[in-house]
């Protein structure tokens, strides 16, 4: 760790050191990048002799901080996840980070976040197994902890997915590729880079070819390259994200592992399963592929890590690993309720009116500037703007629906970025019905399920009034019965 925590503070102050190592280099004083870098080494050492941690009986307890100290206790009947995370130089020299989480927000940043960093790898399964048992009076040997007693049934583990290759060819349909080469162009103008290429003579010659042929040519070109460049980011982060991808089921944990630099391990407990979330953006459902979520007690899917149970793959693999999680295979792909003519009114009309307003913009400012479009060029204009409006609006009324089967709230929204949720209906813990003044016109209202699990609500968008507090009768017998008397 003393190699690691030195590592990991240049990296997570990067830009800091870079900005000294071009500071420096335009004053002339190249030592200033050295003094930050000796810096950082030395308060990453001293991470190392500030950070220490008991597993007691009762309590998990950290303590850490050079300049403000701060002690963290968690009850370990409170653990809801471990997940072990082995990154490069982790893996290397044979340690692993252990993640805890409560089911507490750690939206305060990682001063409140519980992780265990520099643990052997030969102590991790033991750990583990341990902790995930709640507070036992005994602790858990490492003996134990890895070998069922004498006469208990064999752990049988049935693989439910592994990573295939073929998958790759979804991780273009993201936009991920696009966010790293913004992310990439930002940071060279942050520093200054992006001025100095500019300046260069191969730009300025570009420049001149790109003006001699023509401004539809340039345009083509940049966008054919600009996507291959994407393509290949995205299909890189994908293999080594989710390379080495295994899902395990042995009856009382799902197992999760993934990644080929940095591994990660989630342990999923059944016991605090209450669905799985499918998701399905339209590119990803025009290629026939999604992605699935667990919904776990305690383990907030807005933080990620924990609640992933398989990355963009086929949607036929997508529906087995569900039934599989599921035990049963009917809620998921049931056939749902339409939300009737006041949802779909709803839909037209939030996709239309923006989309006329812009066609009216366009054709209006440059009259008035002195430049109008031709007649031919305004109606195009017009025609492709509420052309994609309306596929828009009819697709989002599609995929618009609820069900309930099988103990489970099933519901579906979205079309850019299209859900499908199945949410077990002892995992609901409370029922609001909102409605804003455009819903009450429109005769729908919103029906969102509280739950401690996931992301901690769910909602049924643009049901017709008269059948919402029905609804929350059949998921949850008693809950609705005064409002819908009323």
């Amino acid at each position: 760790m003393l190699l690691i925590h030195p590592v990991e503070e240049i990296l997570k102050l990067f830009p800091v050191l870079l900005g000294s190592i071009v500071l420096g280099s335009s004053s002339g004083n190249p030592y200033w990048g050295l003094g930050v870098a000796g810096i950082l080494v030395v308060v990453g050492m001293l991470r190392w002799f500030t950070t220490t941690y008991r597993v007691g009986p009762v309590h998990v307890e950290l303590r850490r901080g050079l300049l403000q100290r701060r002690e963290l206790s968690v009850p370990r009947a409170r653990i809801r996840s471990v997940d072990v995370d082995r990154r490069v130089l982790h893996r290397l020299l044979g340690l692993a980070v252990l993640k805890i989480g409560t089911g507490q927000s750690t939206s305060r940043g990682d001063n409140n976040r519980f992780e265990l960093n520099g643990i052997a790898n030969t102590d991790v399964d033991a750990l583990r197994a341990e902790l995930l048992a709640g507070g036992a009076a005994t602790p858990t040997s490492p003996d134990t902890a890895s070998h069922p007693e004498p006469g208990a049934p064999p752990v049988v583990e049935t693989e439910l997915a592994r990573f295939r290759p073929a998958w790759v060819r979804y991780a273009p349909l993201s936009a991920t590729g696009l966010i790293g080469i913004a992310a990439l162009v930002g940071l060279a103008f942050q520093y200054g880079i992006g001025e100095r290429l500019s300046d260069s003579p191969t730009v300025a010659r570009g420049v001149e070819a790109a003006e001699a042929a023509g401004l539809f040519v340039v345009a083509v070109v940049a966008v054919v390259v600009l996507l291959a460049a994407a393509s290949v980011i995205a299909c890189v982060r994908y293999i080594v994200l989710y390379g080495n991808l295994r899902v395990t089921d042995d009856g009382r944990m799902l197992r999760v592992g993934y990644g080929l630099l940095r591994v990660r391990h989630s342990t999923l407990d059944r016991a605090r399963l209450r669905g799985v979330v499918l998701k399905e953006p339209l590119a990803l459902r025009l290629a026939g592929a999604a992605r699935l979520d667990a919904i776990m007690t305690g383990v907030a899917a807005e933080h990620g890590g924990s609640s992933l149970v398989l990355p963009s793959a086929p949607a036929d693999e997508v529906d087995s690993v569900a039934a599989a999680v599921l035990t049963r295979n009917g809620p998921l792909r049931s056939a749902l309720v339409a939300h009737g003519p006041g949802a779909r009114r709803r839909r037209f009309t939030r996709a239309l009116v923006p989309a006329a307003v812009v066609a009216a913009a366009l054709i209006t400012v440059p009259a008035v500037l002195g430049r109008p479009l031709p007649v031919a060029g305004a109606v195009v204009t017009a025609a492709v703007l509420v052309g994609a409006a309306t596929a828009l609006a009819w697709d989002r009324y599609r995929g618009l629906g609820h069900a309930v089967a099988d103990g489970c709230l099933v519901s579906r929204q979205g079309s850019l970025d299209r859900s499908r949720v199945c949410l077990d209906s002892d995992g609901i813990i409370g029922w609001t019905v909102r409605q804003s003044f455009f819903q009450r016109r429109a005769g729908v209202a919103t029906v969102i399920a509280a739950t401690p699990a996931g992301s901690g609500h769910y909602e049924v968008v643009d049901m017709p009034v008269a059948e919402v507090w029905s609804l929350v009768e059949s998921v949850t017998p008693g809950a609705g019965d005064i409002w819908a008397r009323r």
